[in-house]
């Protein structure tokens, strides 16, 4: 077990959810002597922070897990079929306790500054507390959905009540929201989720809705013995299946476009892919919605046919009714009761996409002049996505050049994994990686950088970083599979894959609209031929 003392390592990944836990399970497996760091007190990443009601997966639990340990698959058994973040947290604790990764682990270790040092060919890490950490490979396991986005609002610090962001939710008490008057703001995954649960307790709910969402309906249930039982016995065919997906996920790939089936037809597919929820209905009815624009009209109008079924208030059902954006044109959360909440008499929809808001004051929210008085004000406005916690941090490469200034004109990575001008750098699930089911391609990821780093010493390779040329055409290729898509109306939907919910981002396709499918086999063609449009500098050179 490494002393806490020690300040020099093979490698040094930021981050111990998904993303660094398996990183550090790899280098484990070739010999690094690795060290983890995180500013939590424990290991989650993601799901150590987001502890908001509500807050759970919009994936199924066997696909939202790892395939890569026997032992971890066989040994843990799920309680729902969308696990909520309690059980999604234990999770990774069982994997960091099974694989043996505490001991490598740093707590409380907030990482400030990254500065390579060409003539030492070394990273050093330097933190909140002043430890300065040394190692030839630095890998950000920081996540995509990590740097929280607080809404610059007139009088936002003046506000007198309780204030929350979802990603920032108390963890060292309970938030009694019983008999108050508790105002949202964003509508996200996160609010999508928080709203229902909220209603269940609060006096009143004001939820303030700038851009409306497409929130198809997840049926939640218990995940019994036989079920698991049945999972445990596929787990190798499914992880295979997701892996062939453009989605990461193992569901069956539809053959018929919407546009091209019957009307009668279309309704039975489109009826059949709601009542199985989530994300079914989005990858298993048609196999043209996130392309053609026809064929998505019909998805939409669907979609809004259910709002406008269950919400009972026809005004309200139009408000929440998205009309100047297609299906898929923003990620689509999965819903628990959602569009049901509004049907409660202490529920109150509150557009500021027409009227926006005046101010926040010590008493609560002004729209249009008009006070909503508020007891507590929850802002679920998501996260500063792909970038963010690349950006928020100095990492400093060749010549003294910041990764932030890097991407100043633009994203440029190879494959999402690597930049130039920073040798033995890599990120997992890092801007320009697949817009997909996040441990699939996580797992891809790992796999991957663990292999290229073993490649690279068993070759006498010092420096492995992108080429100029290998990262320009890498963003010209997600330039070119994102505009083949719907999702290229993103900024219309402030979708956070485009950079649209920050002011100021450059809009641009933060993730790859090719497809997972395609982008793991274009990985694994890269490493097969020897990582071409990769600087390999050798011992000798």
């Amino acid at each position: 077990m490494p002393s806490t003392q020690d300040t020099s390592f093979d490698a040094i990944v930021i981050g111990a959810g998904f993303s660094g836990l398996a990183m550090l399970h790899h280098f484990n497996q070739i010999g690094l002597r690795t060290v983890v760091l995180d500013s939590a007190d424990g290991v989650g990443g993601t799901w150590y922070w987001n502890t908001y009601p509500g807050a759970r997966t919009d994936s199924e639990f066997y696909y939202y897990s790892f395939s890569f340990s026997k032992e971890v698959r066989e040994e843990w058994t799920w309680k729902e079929r969308y696990p909520a973040q309690p059980e999604v947290k234990a999770y990774l604790e069982f994997v960091a306790r099974r694989l043996d990764l505490y001991k490598d682990i740093r707590f409380g270790t907030t990482v400030e500054r990254a500065v390579y040092d060409e003539a030492a060919n070394a990273w050093t890490v330097t933190t909140a507390d002043g430890q300065a950490l040394t190692a030839t490979y630095l890998v950000s396991g920081m996540g995509v959905l990590s740097a929280p986005n607080l809404p610059d609002i007139p009088g936002a610090s003046t506000f007198a009540g309780e204030s929350y962001h979802t990603s920032r939710w108390p963890r060292d008490r309970e938030v009694d929201l019983r008999g108050k008057r508790v105002g949202v703001i964003g509508l996200g995954a996160s609010g999508v989720q928080l709203v229902p649960v909220v209603a269940e307790t609060a006096r009143e709910l004001f939820v303030f809705q700038r851009t409306p969402n497409y929130v198809v309906a997840s049926s939640n249930r218990e995940v019994d013995e036989q079920w698991m039982a049945q999972v445990k016995e596929n787990y190798d065919e499914s992880f295979e299946r997701a892996f062939d997906h453009g989605f990461a996920v193992p569901f069956v790939k539809p053959e018929l476009g919407a546009k091209d089936a019957s009307p009668e037809e279309r309704e039975r597919v489109f009826e059949q892919g709601w009542a199985e929820g989530g994300f079914h209905f989005m990858l298993e009815t048609f196999n043209d919605l996130a392309v053609d624009q026809e064929s998505n009209d019909h998805a939409s109008d669907f979609i809004r046919r259910k709002i406008r079924e269950t919400v009972t208030d026809p005004a309200t059902a139009e408000l929440l009714c998205p009309k100047d954006y297609p299906f898929n044109g923003k990620r689509p959360p999965g819903g628990h009761g959602y569009y049901e909440a509004y049907n409660r008499d202490n529920v109150h929809l509150i557009d500021i996409k027409s009227t926006p808001i005046d101010e926040i004051t010590p008493e609560g929210i002004v729209v249009g002049g008009q006070l909503y008085e508020l007891d507590v004000l929850i802002f679920a406005t998501g996260f500063d996505a792909m970038t963010g916690t690349l950006t928020r941090i100095d990492i400093v490469g060749r010549g003294g050049e910041v990764l932030r200034e890097h991407w100043a004109d633009g994203i440029k990575t190879n494959l999402g994994v690597s930049v130039h001008g920073f040798p033995n750098f890599f990120m997992i699930l890092g801007p320009q990686t697949p817009y997909a089911n996040l441990p699939v391609a996580i797992q891809a990821g790992v796999g991957w950088v663990a292999d290229a780093v073993e490649y690279a010493r068993e070759h006498g390779i010092e420096r492995l970083e992108s080429t100029a040329e290998a990262e320009q055409e890498w963003a010209d290729e997600v330039r070119r599979a994102g505009s083949a898509t719907i999702m290229a109306s993103g900024a219309k939907a402030n979708a956070w894959f485009i950079g649209a919910n920050i002011p100021g981002k450059p809009l641009e396709f933060n993730v790859y609209m090719g497809g997972a499918d395609a982008y793991f086999r274009r990985c694994a063609e890269v490493a097969d031929a020897g990582y071409p449009g990769f600087v390999s500098e050798t011992a000798n050179a």
